[in-house]
């Protein structure tokens, strides 16, 4: 159990993960004595094409992005999964994922459930099996967008467009009265947007210089989410 303060939080790995909901007391303890934890370092590896893992990841702390890389050596981001959710489902649901890789953009910590488990508790139940199902089918609709900006979008418009996908997300990022506030690096902005670090820091300098953006070390503040959802072609 997870500790908060002087507080142990009972079935942590599962509690506040959407699919999960509606479970009995007796079905989240299973759950989460089925998925040990385990904790990534920032730029860490949760799997990848020589390192396949045929399990299911529920994030509970930091980002994890899901790429490819193509025959050229690009790599096209497909993912950006964040807390209180799952990754990994593709293989659970008969579908490859072996030319997938997982990194953490921050420290992270999910709880990992093995083929056997997930298929002995989570698919064996109707309600959660439907909700995986649905995952798969939203993400599956994300790849593809993904795939078509990267065809046809210009680096600035994808760049703006990752900044609206991060504005977005659940519980990512904290919204002040200043704006939006995304965590992330000009390198992990650049990795998301499918280009490089020079060039993404010479577009982010334009929307700072236009007044759309902050820039600070380690974040970017966005000012006017409208401009940027205008720039990325999404309004």
């Amino acid at each position: 159990m997870e500790r908060v303060g002087t507080l142990e939080v009972k079935a942590w790995c599962i509690a506040e993960v959407d699919i999960f909901r509606d479970l009995t007391n007796a079905e989240m303890d299973a759950i989460d004595a089925a998925a040990p934890r385990k904790t990534y370092a920032a730029g860490e590896l949760l799997y990848s094409p020589h390192n396949p893992v045929e399990a299911l990841f529920i994030l509970k702390r930091g980002r994890v992005r899901v790429f490819r890389v193509s025959a050229d050596g690009k790599a096209m981001t497909t993912a950006i999964i964040t807390p209180g959710t799952i990754f990994g489902e593709m293989v659970l649901l008969g579908q490859h994922m072996y030319d997938n890789f997982a990194e953490a953009l921050d420290e992270t910590v999910v709880c990992v459930m093995s083929r056997a488990d997930v298929h002995r508790l989570l698919l064996s139940d109707a309600r959660i099996a439907t909700r995986i199902a649905e995952i798969l089918g939203r993400r599956l609709v994300e790849m593809e967008r993904r795939l078509s900006e990267s065809f046809f979008k210009s680096v600035p418009q994808r760049v703006a467009s990752t900044l609206v996908t991060l504005a977005g997300q659940h519980r990512w990022p904290a919204l002040t009265s200043r704006g939006h506030v995304v965590a992330i690096t000009h390198e992990q902005i650049a990795a998301l947007a499918g280009t490089s670090r020079e060039t993404a820091t010479k577009v982010l300098g334009d929307f700072a210089e236009r007044g759309m953006i902050r820039l600070n070390r380690g974040r970017i503040t966005i000012l006017d989410i409208g401009e940027i959802g205008t720039e990325a072609g999404d309004r």
